[in-house]
């Protein structure tokens, strides 16, 4: 029987975006699947998940709002696969993405695989996000560069359970950049592989009216402090992260990859119920 994987999915009052990442779930190529859905003590997720009988999920809701790397730890702890696969909340799967992983991951022989993705701006239209712009965000594996600003994409990343044995937990206090670290922290003692493959849907609005936490600024420098400090990554910049894009030593590092989104949109059984 193919390796249990186990999505771990924070979530605090998005009902809407996670019923599309269900309905994206729903449609793997993959079946070995099981969802954990971490309620960060916001509204009620039931009335979508009972939508989607056909996925193995479980719901987990917390007495309180932790914040969401509190959340993806305990996910993680409730968890039952030997592989896991983070996955934000508005973040999008398409349908042979698991497949891919699960596959590059064993063929490799490596501990965690991540792969391309293609930042979406979504807008709400009758209660389904459809993408208003997209741009391909791939880049070359380059652990030197990725001390100076990570290409690491954490949605449909795997990796093996046993990580957690050896790196420990994602750590609540770097916050906004839990990812960073923990990528980092994986690559000093596990083999990594990027998969050359865009089959994350990364949410992202260049507006930054769209909620996501990379689009946050003003609070974030104390946490990217604590993260330089802790790896030794020097003096590192909180510029704007459509503007770093555009810098030389980045867009040095694109890379080819394979599209792989048909540009449709994910329209989820809580789209009726949403109301746009």
């Amino acid at each position: 029987m193919p390796p249990l994987v186990s999505v771990v999915t924070p979530t605090y009052n998005r009902l809407g975006e996670l019923g599309e990442l269900l309905e994206s779930l729903s449609r793997q190529t993959y079946k070995q699947l099981e969802i954990v859905v971490v309620n960060d003590n916001g509204s009620p997720v039931a009335p979508v998940c009972e939508l989607y009988p056909e996925l193995d999920i479980r719901v987990v809701d917390l007495e309180s709002n932790g914040k969401h790397v509190r959340a993806r730890n305990r996910g993680v702890a409730e968890s039952s696969g030997s592989y896991i696969m983070p996955c934000d909340d508005d973040d999008l799967l398409v349908p042979t993405h698991i497949e891919t992983m699960v596959r590059e991951l064993e063929a490799a022989g490596c501990d965690m695989a991540y792969s391309d993705a293609e930042i979406v701006d979504f807008v709400w239209e009758d209660g389904v996000r459809m993408p208003a712009k997209r741009q391909l965000f791939a880049y070359e594996h380059d652990l030197p560069a990725m001390r100076k600003f990570s290409t690491f994409v954490p949605s449909g990343s795997l990796y093996r359970r046993d990580v957690h044995d050896s790196v420990g937990p994602f750590d609540e206090d770097v916050y906004h950049y839990w990812d960073w670290d923990f990528f980092l922290r994986v690559s000093e003692r596990h083999a990594v592989k990027r998969v050359a493959a865009a089959g994350v849907l990364y949410a992202f609005s260049q507006s930054g009216s769209g909620g996501n936490l990379s689009g946050q600024l003003e609070d974030m420098r104390p946490y990217l402090d604590r993260l330089s400090a802790k790896h030794g990554l020097g003096d590192l910049p909180t510029k704007n992260f459509f503007l770093l894009l555009e810098e030389e030593a980045v867009k040095s590092r694109r890379a080819e990859t394979t599209i792989v989104w048909d540009g449709r949109p994910f329209r989820s059984r809580y789209a009726p119920y949403a109301g746009g």
